[in-house]
C-alpha cells in the first residue's frame, strides 16, 4: 500500500528525533527510493537545520521568544534607518520568533513556507517577513557535517554517510552513529596509534566522541587533531577554531589541548569552551565546570606562569598582531550563555561590534563579506536562532539600519 503523506511526515519527525522503528525505517526507505521527486524531498527535509529546532517545540510545546535589537546611538556617523511602521527609532525593535504548533499533516507544507519572523515595535505593531525559497541567492543556513581526515590521508565526507562503521585504525573502530563520530577501542591494539583530523568546513558543524570519552562539539571552520587511542603519560589533542569540551575524567593522564601554537589548557575531567580562530584578537578559554590550567605560549613577552581558572571564568590569551600586549588577562563572571550560544544553535550578540557579528555569519552561512568603505561603528545586542536563512536575517539587520547587499555568496558591508 502507498503511504499516505501524513504518514511520511509523521515517520521523518520520528527519524530527526532518533524514535524510528525498522519496519518503520524500511517504509520510509521504500517511499525515498520510489522516485527521484521523493529523494529530493526527502533529503531537504534532513537538510532544513529548522527542522531540529522547531522539533523541541514539537515535543515540549514550549515558546521561543528572541530578541535582537540596536541600542541607542550617538556620534556622528550612525543613521538607523525607518522601522516597518515609520513611527518609531529602530533603537525600540524587537525580533520575536513566535511559537508554532506542529501537527504531522501539515509539517510538509509549513516546511515548504520556510520560516517566519515577527517584526514589532513598542506599540505591538507586527509586519511578517518570510523566507522567499525560490530567491536564487536564498543561503540556508549551516547544518551537522564534517570532513574526517584518517591516519592513512583519506579523507572521509561525514554528512554524505549512514550510521555504521567508518574504519578500523589501530585496531580501534571508528563509528559514525546519529550525527557523531565516535571510536570504539574494543578491539587489540595493533602497531603504533595513528592521527585523525576532524574538520568542519564554514556552514557545518559536528560532534566526537574521543578514544577515552571525552567529546568534542565543533563549531563552523574549525578542526581539531587527535590519536585514535591514547597512549602514555598524557591526552593531547590540537585544535584550531571553536570547540566546547566535555572531558573524561582520568587523574593518572592529564587532558591537554594546543591551540594555534599559542597556548594550552590542560584539564583532568572537566567542561569548557575554546575558541581559537586565527582571525580573532585573543584566544578565549572559558570554563563551565572543574579547572583548567592555561599557559600561554607568547613570543614577547616570553611564556608566562600558568592561569588556574575557576567555573566561569575567561582567559583572554592575545595571538598574532596583539601578542605584543600583556598575557593572559582574566575575566570574572564571563557570559557563559553568550559562550555557548552557537552550541545551543542561537546568535548571541550581545555587547558585539558589527564587525564581530559579521565574522560570526561568515562562518555559519559559509559567505564572504566586504565593506564597500569604514566599517560602521554600530552595535547589536540581543539573542536570535542560527537557523534561519540568511537572506532572513540580512532583511532585519536592514530594519534595524544596517545595510547590506547580496551578491552571490559575498555579503557586502554598505555605510
Amino acid at each position: 500500500m502507498k503511504p499516505h503523506a501524513t504518514g511520511i511526515a509523521i515517520l521523518i519527525l520520528k527519524k530527526i528525533s532518533g524514535q524510528l522503528t525498522p519496519s518503520e525505517e524500511t517504509v520510509l526507505e521504500e517511499w525515498k527510493n520510489a522516485s527521484p521527486a521523493n529523494l529530493r524531498e526527502y533529503e531537504e527535509l534532513l537538510q532544513l537545520t529548522i527542522v531540529k529546532q522547531e522539533l523541541s517545540h514539537y515535543r515540549d510545546a514550549q515558546a521561543v521568544g528572541n530578541q535582537l535589537r540596536i541600542p541607542p546611538q550617538t556620534g556622528a556617523g550612525t543613521s538607523l534607518s525607518e522601522n516597518a511602521n515609520n513611527t518609531t527609532s529602530a533603537t525600540n525593535h524587537r525580533i520575536h520568533f513566535l511559537r508554532r504548533y506542529w501537527a504531522a499533516a501539515s509539517l510538509l507544507l509549513l516546511l515548504g513556507l520556510g520560516a517566519y519572523f515577527w517584526f514589532q515595535n513598542r506599540n505591538q505593531k507586527p509586519a511578517i517577513i518570510s523566507n522567499n525559497n525560490n530567491s536564487p541567492q536564498n543561503i540556508m543556513p549551516g547544518r551537522d557535517g564534517a570532513i574526517l581526515t584518517l591516519a592513512d590521508g583519506r579523507q572521509v565526507v561525514l554528512d554524505s554517510l549512514g550510521n555504521g562503521l567508518i574504519s578500523t585504525e589501530s585496531g580501534t573502530q571508528v563509528l559514525l552513529q546519529d550525527g557523531q563520530l565516535s571510536y570504539d577501542p574494543a578491539g587489540s591494539i595493533s602497531g603504533e596509534a595513528g592521527f585523525n583530523t576532524m574538520s568542519t568546513p564554514k556552514g557545518r558543524q559536528f560532534s566526537v566522541k574521543l578514544p577515552d570519552g571525552t567529546t568534542v562539539w565543533m563549531n563552523a571552520a574549525s578542526s581539531i587533531r587527535y590519536p585514535t587511542i591514547f597512549t602514555g603519560t598524557e591526552r593531547k589533542v590540537e585544535l584550531s577554531g571553536e570547540a566546547y569540551f566535555e572531558v573524561a575524567k582520568n587523574i593518572s593522564m592529564p587532558f591537554r589541548v594546543k591551540m594555534n601554537n599559542n597556548a594550552v589548557v590542560e584539564v583532568l575531567g572537566t567542561s569548557f569552551n575554546l575558541n581559537a580562530y586565527e582571525n580573532e584578537e585573543n584566544i578565549n578559554a572559558t570554563l563551565l565546570e572543574g579547572s583548567v590550567k592555561v599557559v600561554a605560549e607568547l613570543k614577547n613577552p616570553p611564556s608566562e606562569r600558568p592561569v588556574i581558572l575557576r567555573p566561569g571564568q575567561q582567559a583572554q590569551i592575545p595571538q598574532g598582531s596583539q601578542q605584543s600586549k600583556p598575557g593572559i588577562k582574566i575575566v570574572n563572571n564571563a557570559d557563559i550563555d553568550k559562550v555557548m550560544a552557537w552550541k545551543n544553535r542561537a546568535f548571541d550578540f550581545t555587547d558585539v561590534s558589527l564587525k564581530e557579528v559579521m565574522k560570526q555569519l561568515e562562518r555559519w552561512y559559509d559567505i564572504e563579506v566586504v565593506y564597500e568603505s569604514t566599517v560602521p561603528k554600530t552595535e547589536l545586542t540581543g539573542k536570535m536562532t542560527r537557523d534561519v536563512t540568511l537572506n532572513e536575517l540580512l532583511k532585519n539587520l536592514a530594519d534595524l539600519g544596517v545595510r547590506c547587499k547580496l551578491e552571490g555568496r559575498t555579503v557586502v558591508v554598505l555605510p
